[in-house]
């Protein structure tokens, strides 16, 4: 079997309809890429991932792979994108009639825990986005912090309608000190049950400062990513659970050695339900993929595919067809290729400060920025996007900004 020909397809699928007046917040998850492969045996497989809207990838980089055998990157360490290491695996386990995890090794449970998600929200928006996944049937949320809100008012707000056992997983962005960090956890342990996770709580160089948070807290570290290589983070006992990735063969042997000292392992990949099948088998076979999954499917209002994975308790199944298991619609493929990434819209950035002032920007403005502290260590302000309205206010408000940039109101 050859690789007779490899399509680089840009899609862009509508986001679900919950977004229609966040379309600043949201701009560029509605990029994606999709690559096609077909042998010469009429086999062919899809791949899927979300890409930034500046980064769609050259179609050249699939050059090296036309006329080869697919199975020459059986657990590669070749970086290949990601979607098309998905389309690789789709093809080989479509000739084999085999799913995609048989490639990768035993399949050590049937369902993996998966968690829902959404860009930086305010307090309100992060409610609603909440109780929507609670809803879906998810037990767990991944979400960036951010230091245009107010994490302690997000966090309570998401408990008043959360069920029993929700979690919430925090991505603090690794741009913190340990001094400013510590107190903001402590205090979310110790007041706030509905945080479960917390991943990249400070910078990553800064060894002593993990260690030193990890004996202060009983809240799960999550560190995304191995900077040393994984081996020393874990001797080093730097964090309780290791977001992997990278190559086919360096995830699957970080993912197997990460087993063998029985430390968690989480998959993060981006996508549409292509992308999330892939997860699902990759995390299959880990040892410790106990930890949740993260994709991006609950953004979408429609795909490429002619199912998505359900959500059901908590955990998505580990799909059992030929290759990653779900059939793509060609004809969907074509019209979500035809449409058009959603341009942002004109907008003001508002920061209220609990003091009483009010600042404009010409986007978010920082609270940090404008008081000189760490992120999460400020309460009581708010911000808010102003998107165009047809108002001579907001034209006047936005050609200012677009002249002087931040001001504060008099």
């Amino acid at each position: 079997m050859k690789i007779k020909s490899i399509d680089v397809i840009p899609i862009y699928p509508r986001l679900a309809k919950r977004y229609a007046d966040r379309k600043v917040d949201m701009y560029g998850i509605d990029a994606r890429t999709v690559f096609r492969i077909t042998t010469d045996e009429g086999i062919v497989g899809y791949g899927d991932q979300r890409v930034r809207p500046w980064g769609q990838p050259d179609p050249s980089v699939v050059e090296p792979l036309i006329g080869r055998n697919p199975f020459d990157f059986l657990n590669s360490g070749q970086s290949h994108p990601g979607a098309l290491t998905c389309a690789l695996y789709d093809v080989m386990g479509k000739f084999l009639d085999v799913p995609a995890h048989r490639l990768m090794g035993e399949k050590r449970r049937d369902a993996v825990p998966v968690a829902a998600w959404t860009r930086p929200a305010s307090p309100e928006h992060f409610r609603d986005e909440i109780k929507r996944a609670a809803v879906q049937g998810y037990r767990i949320f991944k979400a960036h912090t951010s230091v245009h809100h107010d994490v302690f008012e997000q966090t309570r707000l998401a408990a008043e309608v959360a069920p029993d056992g929700f979690q919430i997983h925090y991505d603090f962005n690794h741009n913190r000190t340990l001094a400013a960090v510590v107190p903001i956890i402590a205090e979310l342990e110790r007041n706030h049950p509905i945080v479960g996770y917390i991943e990249d709580p400070m910078v990553k160089t800064d060894l002593d400062g993990w260690r030193n948070l990890r004996q202060q807290t009983r809240l799960p570290i999550i560190m995304h990513g191995t900077p040393l290589g994984g081996m020393q983070e874990m001797i080093h006992g730097l964090a309780d659970i290791y977001m992997i990735g990278g190559s086919m063969a360096d995830t699957l042997a970080t993912g197997f050695a990460f087993g063998k000292a029985n430390i968690q392992v989480l998959l993060q990949f981006e996508g549409g339900t292509l992308g999330k099948a892939m997860a699902m088998h990759m995390a299959s076979v880990l040892p410790t993929h106990t930890a949740h999954s993260i994709n991006l499917d609950d953004q979408y209002e429609e795909d490429i595919t002619t199912s998505t994975i359900p959500v059901i308790e908590g955990s998505s199944p580990v799909p059992s067809g030929p290759g990653l298991g779900y059939e793509v619609d060609e004809g969907a493929l074509s019209r979500l290729a035809s449409q058009q990434l959603v341009e942002r819209p004109r907008h003001v950035g508002v920061l209220h400060m609990p003091d009483g002032h009010t600042y404009y920007g010409p986007s978010y403005v920082s609270p940090s920025a404008v008081t000189g502290k760490e992120e999460g260590t400020l309460r009581g302000f708010r911000s808010e996007i102003w998107e165009e309205d047809d108002t001579s206010d907001f034209e006047q408000i936005y050609q200012r900004v677009q002249r002087e940039g931040v001001f504060v109101a008099q």
